[in-house]
């Protein structure tokens, strides 16, 4: 079992988010969950890969080439996919997730969610998706999505198929 997991490369505010990826990655790991990534060094990603390396926890990044500057290479990982582009890397981390997770982030996660949740609303898969709500991070989007239900543009059947947790032990349990 893997789960893909989106976050940011970069740490957030101070403490609260990358205490979450580190906890996150740990209990992957404990639990024989497989991680895959973005691939990089740097910010929550990071954080998230070194606590799951640390319990000896599978890891796999898939990483553009071309972010190379921006977003450092782990060099540690299991296993590192270098692919050609952005549409490219979240293709080949779907095809390695049984699941996923979207702890806090900016652009690049969203980006990646909100594709993941669109291949579910056409039928490309039926894998669980979860937001993991840190210090309630997820608020407004869940929001928005309501809004976007009411108004006619999201179906309650895709708006349902995004489970909010509060943490590692509850997405496990969403997976089981």
């Amino acid at each position: 079992m893997r789960a893909a997991v989106f976050c940011g490369s970069s740490m957030g505010l101070p403490g609260l988010f990358t205490a979450a990826a580190a906890d996150f990655g740990r209990s992957l790991a404990r639990a024989g969950v497989g991680i895959v990534y973005g691939g990089a060094s740097v910010g929550l990603m990071g954080v998230l890969a070194d606590a799951a390396l640390a319990e000896g926890g599978e890891v796999i990044g898939v990483i553009p080439g071309g972010l190379f500057s921006e977003e450092v290479p782990h060099s540690g990982l299991t296993r590192l996919d270098v692919v050609s582009s952005m549409h490219e890397r979240k293709a080949v981390m779907a095809s390695l997730a049984d699941a996923f997770a979207a702890l806090p982030g900016g652009l690049g996660t969203m980006d990646e969610l909100f594709e993941i949740l669109t291949w579910r609303q056409i039928g490309l898969h039926a894998k669980p998706i979860a937001l993991v709500d840190v210090g309630g991070f997820w608020d407004p989007l869940a929001s928005l999505l309501d809004e976007l239900m009411t108004a006619g543009f999201v179906s309650a059947e895709a708006r349902d198929s995004l489970t909010r947790v509060s943490d590692a032990g509850e997405f496990l349990r969403l997976l089981r």
